[in-house]
């Protein structure tokens, strides 16, 4: 049987990366998988070739109230949902004394006030034991130069992990995160820096990482599967690293 047969999930930003890796091995496993995305192209793409057990959404992650109308969405087509991966996150580096309020604005719209409020709004929408997986990183527990607001945000949902775990338990709901290490994702080419800057950040992180090599969405995708199943039903208010010992040396 597969491990998450009868189940439904929700990805937020599932269009590429994690969270389309995610959403791929979740509809392998035998989930109904509904994700977001913030470009209507990206929706269409999706949608375009998916399965009937599976289907894109237009949904900004860093504004609730789009948030909030995919729910309707996700009950129309499959009831209830039993996991919710609030994965979608922008990470664009700025040193303390030339972080740009409008950039400071953005990130913790998107990585912080997005997924409460949309985790607010899912609540009367999940299932009792239902699992709900945050993508956090490293960076929250790291001193890395020019990640000061990104890191703040993703230690926010750390905290909020703890706070839900608590609150949660009674309809035992369980509530973890995954922390990522450096992955081979679009975020990297996202990063609004000049591409020689970009290559010697990329080179300074990978010596910090024991492994030696750069993760890959399909390694965190197996994370995120571990958590939304059965396999992790005693696992509960934790932040998973995922990150080739970086976090750990």
């Amino acid at each position: 049987m597969r491990k998450l047969s009868g189940k439904v999930a929700l990805i937020t930003g599932g269009n590429s990366g994690i969270g389309l890796a995610s959403a791929k091995l979740f509809v392998a496993e035998g989930a109904r998988v509904v994700i977001t995305a913030r470009r209507q192209e990206a929706v269409d793409e999706y949608n375009r070739s998916a399965p009937e057990n599976t289907f894109a959404v237009l949904a900004d992650a860093s504004k609730p109230v789009e948030n909030q109308k995919v729910f309707e969405q996700v009950a129309g087509r499959f009831g209830k949902i039993d996991i919710l991966f609030l994965n979608a996150g922008i990470g664009k580096p700025a040193p303390v004394k030339i972080m740009p309020e409008d950039l400071y604005d953005s990130l913790w719209d998107t990585n912080f006030r997005g997924p409460f409020f949309t985790t607010q709004a899912a609540l009367e929408h999940l299932n009792d034991h239902a699992s709900i997986i945050y993508n956090t990183s490293i960076a929250n527990v790291k001193g890395m130069p020019g990640m000061s607001v990104y890191a703040a945000t993703k230690a926010g949902l750390r905290s909020l992990v703890r706070t839900l775990t608590v609150e949660l338990a009674e309809r035992g709901i369980r509530v973890n995160a995954i922390s990522p290490g450096p992955v081979e994702t679009p975020i990297w080419g996202k990063m609004d820096i000049p591409e020689e800057a970009k290559e010697d950040f990329g080179a300074q992180v990978l010596k910090q990482v024991p492994l030696g090599r750069m993760g890959k969405p399909e390694e965190i995708a197996n994370a995120a599967l571990f958590l939304a199943s059965d396999d992790s039903s005693y696992v509960n208010g934790i932040e998973l690293p995922v990150d080739g010992g970086m976090s750990q040396v």
